[in-house]
């Protein structure tokens, strides 16, 4: 079984790496996060003014 030449293993390399950083690129900006208005508000903050 002949044994693969270098620049073969480097195209190789760059098919596999430009693959992963275009997956990578997709899922990043194909996430949508919620809006924080449609969210439910878990805790309330109580607004304290203070009299000198």
């Amino acid at each position: 079984m002949p044994q693969m030449a270098p620049i073969s293993w480097l195209t190789l390399f760059l098919i596999f790496f430009l693959t992963f950083i275009m997956f990578n690129i997709m899922n990043y900006f194909s996430y949508f996060p919620s809006s924080p208005s449609h969210q439910k508000k878990l805790f309330t903050v109580k607004s304290m003014n203070w009299k000198w």
